[in-house]
């Protein structure tokens, strides 16, 4: 199966609020349980550590009781 950059994720996330579980259960909904991740410094990532590797990175804000895409950390390569 071929990894999909973590952008496919943020973008998905624009415009919406997640808790940790609704994003994991979108993300599995969309691009599916087995699917893996890579980003600019890791790769083969499976949903829970693309979500813990996001977080470390700075890519969530905060947003209603959960948190959304902080689309200005997303870089554009």
């Amino acid at each position: 199966m071929e990894q999909l950059h973590a952008h496919e994720v943020l973008h998905m996330m624009e415009g919406n609020s997640y808790t940790e579980l609704s994003l994991k259960e979108a993300i599995v909904c969309k691009f599916g349980k087995e699917q893996r991740f890579y980003a600019c410094s890791a790769d083969n990532m499976d949903i829970d550590t693309l979500i813990e590797f996001l977080k470390m990175k700075g890519k969530f804000m905060p947003a209603g009781n959960g948190f959304t895409v902080d689309i200005t950390k997303v870089c554009n390569h």
